[in-house]
């Protein structure tokens, strides 16, 4: 398994076990799907990126993943509190899962934005992460 994939399936695994985020967004509306519309409301697992990290036996890289939020609402508020929600559960320390220790995983960045349609409101949480995989 990849670390991005690793990192993927950890954050939904603490996503769904997070009772202050499923009582805003169904577990099986937290998934990794191309689906537009998106479900209401839904968090979707989005792009990712996986960058070289500095260790000279190379097994650590910095990733960052997307998790788009979506909310049929005429304004942005349910979609700023599922952010926040998310925020705290990443907060907490994630075990060691699939061979891979994640260190530093945080929230970076959080846009909020109306949707053309007039009636959807979309949430873009930034999640970064230092992954390293676990020796043998």
């Amino acid at each position: 398994m990849s670390a991005d994939l690793a990192l993927q399936k950890a954050l939904r695994a603490r996503l769904v076990a997070t009772g202050a985020v499923t009582a805003l967004v169904p577990a099986a509306s937290i998934l990794d799907a191309n689906q537009r519309p998106a479900p209401s409301p839904s968090i979707i697992i989005g792009e990712g990126q996986a960058i070289e990290g500095d260790r000279l036996d190379r097994r650590d890289q910095r990733l960052v993943l997307t998790l788009h939020v979506w909310k049929k609402e005429p304004g942005i508020t349910g979609v700023k509190a599922i952010a926040g929600a998310i925020r705290a559960a990443l907060s907490l320390k994630f075990e060691e899962n699939d061979g891979y220790h994640f260190a530093d995983c945080r929230v970076s960045s959080m846009r909020f934005l109306r949707d053309p349609d007039g009636e959807t409101a979309h949430g873009v949480v930034t999640v970064e992460a230092l992954v390293c995989e676990v020796a043998p």
